[in-house]
């Protein structure tokens, strides 16, 4: 029995070589692909968070509390801040993409676009897996702030459509003209098959803008609609708590986090609000007195005051232990959604919710390092209802 040797099967993916004069350098091509991968990226983002329940201003700003700290935090996130988180996510995948073809071209470079695809996706899991658990978190940006805001597969979702992008520099590392026919067909379709993908998802993002989204899919309606209404009162609370602590704060750093809170929590606000209006086409009814009674973690006109006439001195820890019961309620409504039947849309929000306010707990309590890394891991695949 004859078997191949290794170099023949590397050479079966590779495209013939037609000779150095027709290649451009792999450095060049990469550079050029990781500027067309990043920001192809940057817009599906931009389009699609609001789809599966996230604000796109308040990740950019979390993505910029990265390298500008607290800078970047605000109750509503200034536009310095979402250019600047652009611009660090944009760079990151731009290395990204340099990497993988620059430094490891001697692999890569030569590659067929399907073969390239093949490798793209498993690289997106590697590189979002060591931003997440290693690169931000630890060394060398030390900022617990995004791992435990967001969960993981939000970086995974990034990462992804930048590496569905990479199959282009098969068409990159030619002269002009130069290209074989076979992976100009192949790159062409591709370019095609992506500014079709972003005409659909602005078209969406823009009927979405105006109450025209796609319609309620979930099983059961009463519960679906129970969980908007009293998820959106919860996080009314937590606003109105949260700028008192943006106000009051006696440490720098928890007042910048309580304004980053008003700002998850008015964001969500807001796409609960779209949601219903898109879905069931009429105004959110209140909610009663007795059913925010029974809301977990909901704090008393008493709590509430007592937070807020808290002195200088004691404020802070008021304010945590306040907070942190309250997120934790809702951690305990979105896990439940998790766990339901609604709307798949509108379960994987509240799985970002649960984590977020989960993190954020973790974040009022300095939670940093390796710690801070464990708790995240940890909120992510956690059962906060059985």
């Amino acid at each position: 029995m004859n078997v191949a040797a290794p170099s023949t099967i590397f050479n079966a993916i590779r495209p013939a070589d037609d000779g150095p004069s027709r290649r451009r350098s792999r450095w060049i091509a990469a550079v050029e692909l990781g500027l067309i991968s990043s920001s192809f990226s940057t817009v599906v983002g931009q389009l699609f968070a609001a789809r599966i329940g996230r604000d796109a201003a308040v990740d950019w700003m979390t993505v910029a509390a990265i390298p500008a700290r607290d800078w970047a935090l605000g109750p509503e996130p200034p536009w310095s801040a979402i250019i600047t988180g652009i611009a660090f996510h944009q760079w990151a995948d731009f290395s990204w993409a340099v990497f993988f073809f620059g430094v490891l071209g001697r692999w890569t470079a030569d590659l067929r676009p399907s073969a390239i695809l093949v490798l793209a996706l498993p690289w997106a899991v590697f590189s979002s897996s060591m931003e997440w658990f290693v690169l931000v978190p630890l060394f060398p940006f030390w900022q617990p702030l995004f791992t435990l805001l967001q969960p993981y597969w939000i970086g995974l979702l990034v990462h992804g459509s930048s590496a569905v992008m990479y199959p282009l520099f098969a068409r990159l590392r030619w002269r002009r003209g130069a290209a074989p026919a076979r992976d100009v067909r192949f790159t062409n379709a591709w370019i095609t098959a992506a500014l079709a993908v972003i005409a659909l998802l602005g078209a969406v993002a823009l009927f979405g803008r105006h109450g025209y989204g796609p319609p309620w899919m979930g099983r059961d309606r009463d519960a679906d609609q129970t969980y908007i209404r009293h998820m959106t009162a919860h996080h009314a609370q937590g606003i109105e708590l949260a700028r008192i602590a943006a106000e009051r704060g006696q440490d720098p750093h928890l007042r910048k986090l309580a304004m980053l809170m008003v700002a998850s929590q008015a964001g969500e606000n807001r796409i609960l609000e779209t949601w219903w209006l898109s879905w069931f086409d009429s105004e959110m009814p209140d909610c009663s007195t007795d059913e925010r009674a029974t809301m977990p973690g909901f704090l008393t006109l008493v709590e509430m005051r007592q937070v807020k006439a808290a002195p200088a001195d004691q404020f802070d820890s008021m304010f945590i232990d306040a907070m942190s019961r309250h997120h934790a309620g809702a951690v305990r409504m979105a896990d439940q959604m998790w766990h339901d039947h609604g709307d798949l849309r509108l379960r994987i929000m509240a799985h970002a919710i649960r984590h977020e306010q989960r993190g954020e707990i973790a974040l009022m309590h300095g939670a940093s390092g390796f710690a801070a890394v464990a708790t995240a891991f940890r909120n992510m695949l956690s059962d906060n209802v059985n």
